[in-house]
């Protein structure tokens, strides 16, 4: 136990600076860094260096908070042009899909649970809590892995993703709830059940709309006088649309990621500085609330659920996700078989079932401990085997886009400056008219701004000498002369982004 402040802060500090230190080695192995900060926890919990955590509670609470925060700038970093294509797919991935995961691992866990009945005895409610528990794509270990993979994705398999982890968590935690509620009670009437998830989901929605307008007519009306309490009064406002929905019983997760989604995809003042607080704060969330996790956990606990984990988990990534996602999508022509084996190898575990598994503890259900010890075992196995070979399967299977380039200049312009800024890589093919800036046949109102050559960045003029492999920077108010021009030109490889 720590017995002063001051000892408590220097242990806590040590234990964040250990856990920045050790993304650095992550990044190295190809090992996600969130599974790393699950191992910094057990490794100074109590069968590591002896650090005593055993409050379900508090860690629940900072797995809510660490959630509000993760799902907001999900939201925010989601752009409605992006999945306005595939929202379809993805509401069905996140609330079929979810639903097609308890049953099937559900029954499962029944099952298998008969054949080892000497370890532990489940009935089919038991059997469905747990894989309810563990039946969501964990939205912080999909944008922590997709967002450092440093791939992009072709056939809109990014933002599917993205929108499905973002919007899945409130059906498990649906599920779960209501499974408990059953368990207790011994009994539900199974139209209240399937009411109650459609007023949560439905006040979850809308609220999370209407509160979201309000937060961005809020943020461009009010006047602050300091750009720095902006991101302070958007974290406010997630905090305060999270527990307003879930007093009013609808979906407080679905809500802020809604919520989330509406303030991206806003005009708000000083949006850059809040995107760039958001992120430095949701790491830190993300951090917390893994370090948590992994001191609540005693890794010899871990030992008697490993045959049971690996059954399940072996189960769940080849046989119960990739069959869920196939059904759900099945009248799809959105995506090639190859993309649907994809989005069902992503079907990361991650924090949010190990939050998820303190409910049954709470709740006091029996072999709740068991059930905490099993979704902690897969979350690590995912991680482990899901989550360090996303960009090889994405390479294997061809998904790979390499027609799109990774961004140089890092440079937005403002909101209120309606043009396309491009980025494009200079081939022989582009320069097959001459090497000088002016032999590039770029359309009217269109500048050339920068060019990026071996790390060195200069402003180039007409007759400026271009080099294959040079990176230009050039801005329009003409997005669509702007492609054609790039069709023209051969140009292979360019992004191209609009305010």
């Amino acid at each position: 136990m720590l017995d002063n402040m001051e000892l408590a802060l220097l242990v806590s500090s040590g234990i964040l600076f250990v856990s920045i230190l050790i993304t650095k080695a992550g990044y190295r192995f190809g090992l996600p860094a969130l599974l790393l900060f699950l191992g910094v926890g057990m490794l100074f919990g109590s069968d590591g260096l002896g650090i005593q955590f055993s409050d379900p509670k508090a860690a629940q609470f900072i797995g809510m908070l660490a959630l509000t925060m993760i799902l907001f700038l999900g939201g925010m970093d989601t752009k409605v042009t992006d999945i306005r294509p595939i929202a379809k797919e993805g509401i069905v991935l996140a609330t079929l899909g979810v639903l097609l995961t308890t049953f099937l691992t559900g029954t499962f866990i029944y099952y298998l649970a008969l054949l080892v009945e000497k370890y532990v005895t489940l009935t089919y409610p038991e059997a469905l809590l747990l894989a309810a528990v563990m039946s969501s794509t964990d939205s912080a270990s999909v944008f922590s892995i997709l967002g450092n993979s440093g791939i992009a994705l072709k056939e809109k398999l990014r933002p599917t993703l993205e929108l499905e982890s973002g919007s899945n968590d409130p059906m498990a935690y649906l599920l779960t709830i209501i499974l408990i509620a059953y368990i207790q009670a011994g009994g539900m009437n199974i139209g209240s059940a399937a009411l109650s998830l459609v007023l949560q989901l439905l006040i979850g929605a809308i609220g999370g709309y209407l509160l979201g307008r309000l937060t961005v007519w809020l943020i461009n009306k009010i006047d602050l006088n300091n750009e720095s309490l902006y991101p302070i009064l958007i974290m406010t406002m997630a905090f305060l649309i999270f527990a307003s929905i879930t007093l009013c019983k609808g979906n407080g997760y679905l809500a802020v990621y809604i919520a989330g989604l509406v303030l991206g995809n806003s005009r708000v003042v000083h949006k850059r500085r809040i995107a760039t607080f958001f992120d430095g704060f949701v790491w830190l969330w993300q951090i917390v609330m893994f370090l948590t996790l992994g001191l609540l956990v005693n890794p010899h606990e871990l030992l008697p659920v490993t045959g049971i984990g690996i059954l399940i988990g072996i189960f769940m990534i080849l046989i119960a996700r990739p069959l869920s996602v196939f059904i759900c999508l099945l009248p799809c022509k959105s995506f090639s078989t190859r993309g649907k084996f994809f989005i069902s190898w992503v079907g990361l575990r991650g924090a949010v079932p190990i939050i998820f598994a303190t409910y049954p503890v709470i709740a006091g259900i029996e072999h709740a401990s068991v059930f905490f010890n099993i979704v902690f075992f897969i979350t690590i196995l995912s991680l482990l085997i899901q989550g360090t070979t996303i960009p090889t399967v994405a390479r294997k299977l061809k998904l790979v886009d390499t027609n799109i380039q990774e961004n140089v200049f890092n440079f937005d312009l403002p909101e209120n400056i309606k043009s396309a800024m491009s980025e494009i890589m200079l081939t022989p093919e582009v320069l097959k008219h001459g090497n000088k800036l002016m032999d590039l046949c770029l359309p009217d109102h269109t500048l050339a701004a920068m060019v990026e050559r071996d790390g060195r960045y200069f402003i180039p003029r007409g007759q400026t000498e271009l080099k294959v492999g040079d990176r230009l920077l050039v801005i329009s108010d003409n997005d669509e002369a702007l492609l054609k021009a790039y069709q023209d030109l051969d140009v292979k490889k360019y992004t191209l982004k609009k305010n």
